[in-house]
C-alpha cells in the first residue's frame, strides 16, 4: 500500500508572496527525506524547501517565477505506508538570511514594522482606479510611498499589480524628477567600462540589491545625524578577559559587543526615546515597552540583522551563548525571517576588520544605530598625568525628527559611563 503525502509551504514567519527561485525536481523523480524539492526567495532570505517523505514526486503545482505563500501546495509524494509512518513535517533551510529595514524591514529591513511617514508618489495624471492588487503588494506600494491606485496595468494574472509594477512606477516616477525624497535627483548615467578595458559582470543577490534600496530609501526621507565619541573600556575589558579565564575550552567566549549591548539597553531604558518609532502619519510617537537589539553580521550573500529580544531580561552568559548562535545560523544562512524582526536599535560593529569611524545608516522604522569600530590603547590625561586607557570609538547615528543633538549626545554619554564603569548596569 502507499499513500499520497502532500508538502506545502511551511511558516516561514508571515511573510507572503515568495519568490520561487527554482524547481529541483520533477514528477517521477525519487527523492528522499529532506532533500531540497524548491528553492524560495524572500526579501531577506533563500529558503530550502526540503521534503518531508522518501517517494516519488507525482504532481507539482509551481514552477521558477510563481509567488507563494504560507499552506500553498507544492508538491505530492507518493510514499509507501512504512515511509509515510516516518514522515516529517517540511521544515525550511535558509540559505541567506537579510538586514533590518530593514530591514526594511527587518524590516529587511528587513522586520514586521511601522512605515516611515512619507508623501505618495504620484506620476502627472488626475485619473485614478481601483486597484486590482493583494494586500501584500498594496503594503510594499504603501512602503515606499506609492499610491497603488495610480498605477493602471499590471503585469499579473488578469492585470493584478504585482511588486515589480510597483518598483517600475516608482523609476518611472524617480526618472521624471517627481515624488517624495530625491524628486528631480538625475540618473546616473550609464557607462560601457569595456571601453576602456576587460571587465566581468556578477550580478547582485537578491539580499544585496534590496537592501541597497531600503537603504537608498532611507537616506533620502529620514534627515540623519552622526556623533562620534569614545567610550574609556580599560576596566571592562578586564573584567572580560578575567571572566573568559575561568571558563573551559568548549565554552563561549564573552565577546565585548555583550557588555556593549548591555549599555544600549540600559540608555534606552534612561532615554525611552530612542526605543521608539515614529507612526505612519508622522504625527505621533510610538514607544515599545520591549527591548530587541538588531546585531548586524556579515555574511558571504550580503549584510542580515537577527534580533537578539527582551536583552533587558537577559544576563551576560545567556546574550553570550545566543548572539554566538544567531551569529553562526546568519553565516551558514539558516536564520528565518522571524529571527531578523522586531529590532527596537541595531549595532553595526567593525570591530573586528579595523576603523577609526564611520556614519551608520539607520534601520528604519528604528530612530537610530550604533556604530562600533576598533579600541585601541591611547595616552589620556587624568589630571595629572598621561596614563594609557583602552578607548573605544563609537558612532550613533538617529533621526532627527525625533531625536535632536542635545539628546543624542545625553544618550551617548548614558553609554559611555555604562562601559566605563560596568557596575551601574547592576543599578
Amino acid at each position: 500500500m502507499a499513500s499520497l503525502i502532500e508538502i506545502k509551504v511551511p511558516d516561514v514567519g508571515n511573510v507572503e508572496n515568495i519568490d520561487v527561485v527554482d524547481v529541483l525536481v520533477k514528477p517521477g523523480d525519487e527523492v528522499k527525506l529532506e532533500q531540497t524539492l524548491a528553492i524560495l526567495e524572500t526579501d531577506k532570505a533563500s529558503i530550502d524547501l526540503p521534503s518531508s517523505a522518501t517517494g516519488t514526486v507525482q504532481e507539482l503545482f509551481i514552477k521558477p517565477g510563481d509567488k507563494v505563500s504560507e499552506g500553498r501546495l507544492i508538491a505530492t509524494v507518493l510514499v509507501s505506508d512504512e515511509a509515510a509512518s516516518v514522515a516529517a513535517p517540511a521544515e525550511p533551510v535558509q540559505q541567506v538570511a537579510a538586514p533590518a529595514e530593514k530591514a526594511p524591514e527587518p524590516d529587511s529591513q528587513p522586520a514586521v514594522a511601522t512605515p516611515e511617514p512619507r508623501q505618495e508618489i504620484s506620476i502627472s495624471s488626475t485619473s485614478t482606479h481601483a486597484a486590482h492588487a493583494t494586500p501584500a503588494v498594496r503594503l510594499f506600494a504603501r512602503e515606499l510611498g506609492v499610491d497603488i491606485n495610480k498605477i493602471t496595468t499590471g503585469s499579473g494574472r488578469k492585470g493584478r499589480i504585482v511588486k515589480d509594477d510597483v518598483k517600475n512606477f516608482v523609476k518611472k516616477a524617480m526618472a521624471e524628477g517627481v515624488g517624495q525624497g530625491g524628486s528631480g535627483i538625475p540618473a546616473m548615467p550609464a557607462v560601457d567600462f569595456s571601453q576602456f578595458g576587460e571587465i566581468e559582470e556578477q550580478k547582485l543577490s537578491k539580499i544585496k540589491r534590496l537592501t541597497g534600496q531600503n537603504l537608498c530609501r532611507v537616506w533620502l526621507n529620514l534627515p540623519m545625524v552622526t556623533y562620534h565619541d569614545e567610550a574609556d573600556i580599560t576596566e571592562m575589558e578586564a573584567f572580560r578577559v578575567a571572566l573568559n579565564a575561568e571558563k573551559t575550552k568548549d565554552d563561549v567566549k564573552i565577546t565585548g559587543l555583550v557588555f556593549i549591548i548591555k549599555a544600549l539597553v540600559s540608555a534606552m531604558e534612561q532615554f525611552p526615546q530612542f526605543n521608539a518609532s515614529l507612526s505612519a502619519d508622522g504625527e505621533n510617537l510610538i514607544f515599545k515597552k520591549y527591548f530587541n537589539i538588531g546585531i548586524a553580521v556579515d555574511t558571504p550573500n550580503g549584510l542580515v540583522v537577527p534580533v537578539l529580544r527582551d536583552v533587558n531580561r537577559k544576563g551576560i552568559n545567556e546574550l553570550t551563548a545566543e548572539l554566538a548562535e544567531k551569529s553562526n545560523k546568519a553565516r551558514l544562512g539558516k536564520l528565518m525571517p522571524a529571527e531578523m524582526q522586531g529590532g527596537c536599535i541595531t549595532i553595526s560593529s567593525l570591530g573586528g576588520i579595523g576603523g577609526t569611524a564611520f556614519t551608520p545608516i539607520v534601520n528604519a522604522p528604528e530612530v537610530a544605530i550604533l556604530g562600533v569600530t576598533r579600541a585601541k590603547m591611547q595616552p589620556v590625561w587624568d589630571g595629572n598625568a598621561f596614563v594609557p586607557r583602552l578607548m573605544l570609538p563609537l558612532d550613533l547615528t538617529y533621526d532627527h525628527r525625533v531625536i535632536d543633538g542635545a539628546e543624542g549626545a545625553r544618550f551617548m554619554a548614558a553609554v559611555k559611563q555604562y562601559l566605563g564603569d560596568i557596575r551601574r548596569l547592576l543599578l
